[in-house]
């Protein structure tokens, strides 16, 4: 007989899913089965998989060692990466990391290490999970970012931090501003709106002032911090979050990132990369603004969060002379 105690992070959902997860190389009819015959039990008496569970529920397995090493993938482990994370933000439900540019945000099929993996390390370390946790409840990120774009990626470390953070990024009530260096001279902010389409094969996007079947609408508003008559720094609010949206919809006004080779001038960013080494676009996920919100993350309610640029997007500033510029020092 095996014995579990529901805990925080597996509170909140479905019996059912949980015992697929505990035994996630079962079918599901068989489960169903033992929960029927009750050689499966919650809190001592029959159940039917749908109750939902609460921290502290007792689950008992009456299933010999044999049959749960056998459903249960016990040898199988929970792939995990450790690198050093810059944390911006963490407490017991969430944690906010300042990603570098080069490190995907999700596992991709190459098998090279993401975010996730790197997440699942620095938690087994610190101890807020351990590898039992983990067959039952993965903490995981909640918003995506492109590879070679650096900035803040939101985790969950407990279900219902996961749930209620990965929400906020659905319903697009969260506020995310971007900082970005793009080709050009910009002096008024703009509000843009167009529409998308992606090309599946060549993973690139294009914009279109029209509706197009298969296109999304996008919407960006930016404004600019600072130029020095060749580059502008801006800040720009991602309303909609589409596939590389602020790399083609600026590129579509005729202001393309510095250092994106995808939507932008290969000559102009090949100076860049001659002169500062620059392989990807200066494109930085800068801030979170957190709206009122109720639940188990009321006490985030308001509260904006920021992650510094990167050293090399600081040093191509400092050396164009953008930061010198009056409206960068004022709005920055």
């Amino acid at each position: 007989m095996k014995e579990f105690i529901i805990n925080e992070n597996e509170a909140g959902q479905r019996f059912d899913k949980y015992l697929g997860k505990l035994l996630r190389e079962a079918p599901k009819s068989f489960f169903y089965k033992m929960l029927r015959k009750k050689n499966i039990t919650l809190n001592g008496g029959k159940a039917t998989g749908n109750e939902k569970l609460s921290s502290g529920d007792h689950v008992k397995l009456f299933l010999s060692d044999e049959t749960f090493e056998k459903f249960s993938g016990s040898e199988e482990k929970v792939a995990r990466a450790h690198q050093k994370l810059e944390i911006v933000y963490e407490d017991e439900n969430v944690l906010l990391i300042n990603k570098p540019a080069g490190m995907l945000s999700q596992p991709a099929d190459d098998k090279e290490p993401s975010m996730v993996e790197y997440l699942t390390g620095y938690l087994l370390e610190e101890g807020a999970v351990t590898e039992a946790s983990l067959h039952t409840f993965r903490p995981s990120v909640c918003n995506r970012l492109d590879r070679n774009t650096s900035g803040i990626v939101a985790a969950g470390k407990t279900l219902a931090g996961l749930q209620e953070l990965s929400g906020l990024f659905h319903d697009r009530s969260l506020h995310k501003f971007y900082r970005c260096l793009v080709k050009g001279v910009i002096k008024n902010e703009k509000y843009i709106k167009g529409y998308l389409h992606k090309d599946e094969k060549c993973n690139k996007v294009t914009v279109q002032e029209k509706e197009t079947p298969g296109a999304l609408p996008i919407e960006t508003r930016y404004r600019p911090l600072g130029d020095n008559g060749s580059v502008t720094l801006l800040e720009v609010e991602l309303i909609t979050g589409r596939t590389h949206q602020i790399r083609a919809h600026l590129s579509g006004t005729g202001h393309p990132l510095v250092g994106d080779y995808k939507y932008g001038s290969r000559a102009f960013n090949e100076e860049y990369r001659k002169k500062y080494g620059l392989k990807s676009q200066l494109l930085h996920a800068y801030r979170l603004e957190i709206p009122e919100i109720p639940g188990r993350l009321s006490y985030l309610s308001g509260r904006e969060f920021t992650a510094p640029l990167p050293r090399q997007f600081q040093n191509i500033l400092k050396e164009e002379h953008v930061e010198e510029n009056k409206s960068y020092e004022n709005l920055a």
